[in-house]
């Protein structure tokens, strides 16, 4: 499946006009009908990142490269959103997850 069917099909899930998803991306409606349509050359990383934030995807889903399940995805969303955080804020992140699974641990002794 191409990057146009995968971007078209997505945006229809989400019931998601063209304007909305150019809205939200900062891009013309005509870019992403032409994008959906194949008429456009290839889209820059940059686009590439915020498609896959919107639609909550990883950029290998978007291109078919990804042969993984949908929790990759979210993984990859979360990787990339925790990477432009400071230090500090990337730090809490840690402190929280590892409370999570010490909590969780403690709770079926599991790890």
């Amino acid at each position: 499946m191409s990057f146009a069917v995968r971007l078209n099909e997505l945006r229809v899930k989400k019931k998601k006009s063209l304007q909305e998803v150019a809205d939200a991306l900062g891009v013309s409606k005509t870019h992403i009908w032409e994008l959906e349509k194949g008429r456009a050359d290839n889209p820059s990383l940059e686009l590439l990142t915020k498609i896959a934030d919107y639609f909550k995807v990883s950029i290998k889903h978007l291109v078919g490269e990804d042969f993984e399940s949908d929790q990759s995805d979210e993984m990859a969303r979360m990787f990339r959103q925790v990477g432009d955080l400071e230090e500090n804020e990337r730090a809490i992140i840690d402190d929280m997850i590892q409370s999570l699974r010490n909590r969780r641990k403690g709770a079926d002794g599991t790890n």
